[in-house]
């Protein structure tokens, strides 16, 4: 299948076969850099080798020519504060023009956007991200307690942390659930209070340790009645 083939090419190129000294030269000098070249050449020769016919010599230099591209222009526009969105951009980028080979080969059809198992499960887990989120911050707003005083916890948190752990958590739960794994959802509770509950016994606060267990049982149950609905 050459879609697998040019992803373990574009595997064994981008990450494997390109050291850091690498990245770093082609972030300093970008176009000037000559481990852009090389890491182009890599790849197109990864491609063929992968690829194993000579008849389709066309498909390597076509992702080698892409691969320059994208990478050209994520040297150019990126900065520091871009840095993380360029790589997502960049790794999509690619994958797509390797789905759009595969695609042009006729590997795969588009026949699974009308099946209705695959269409709600893809429902069922986009509601459990952002719009959960929203769902049980509007349920909680009313008992959220107070940012200050003397006993709430003083710790650094992450950016957003607790919205993406909620959301991880709920598509985790929902995938055990899924494949008739619910044993996973009692270790995603235990290993949840292990690392959650440790701060707040020593917060000694107990509005805010009822806030966050309301939270996460909310969290926790959404996800377990969306697989079952499902199911």
């Amino acid at each position: 299948m050459i879609f697998i083939k040019l992803i373990l090419a574009h595997l064994l190129g981008d990450f494997i076969l390109q050291p850091n000294s690498w990245v770093a030269d082609k972030e300093n000098y970008k176009l000037k850099s000559k481990f852009l070249y090389l890491h182009v050449l890599i790849h197109t020769a990864l491609s063929l080798i992968f690829l194993w016919d000579l008849k389709l010599w066309w498909v390597a230099a076509l992702v080698g020519i892409t691969h320059f591209i994208i990478d050209a222009a994520k040297l150019t526009f990126q900065n520091v504060k871009t840095k993380k969105r360029w790589f997502f951009i960049d790794q999509l980028l690619h994958v797509l023009v390797i789905a759009g080979v595969s695609l042009y080969f006729q590997e795969f059809s588009f026949e699974f956007l009308q099946n209705q198992e695959f269409l709600k499960l893809i429902m069922a887990a986009l509601f459990l991200t952002t719009p959960a989120s929203i769902f049980i911050r509007i349920l909680l707003s009313s008992w959220t307690p107070a940012p200050d005083g003397p006993n709430t916890i003083q710790t650094e948190s992450l950016s957003s942390a607790g919205k993406y752990i909620g959301i991880l958590e709920r598509l985790l739960v929902f995938t055990f659930i899924m494949v008739n794994h619910w044993e996973g959802v009692g270790f995603m509770v235990a290993a949840k209070s292990v690392f959650r509950f440790s701060d707040l016994a020593q917060a000694k606060q107990r509005k805010l340790t009822e806030y966050v267990l309301i939270g996460t049982l909310l969290s926790f149950g959404l996800a377990v009645l969306t697989g079952i609905i499902i199911k």
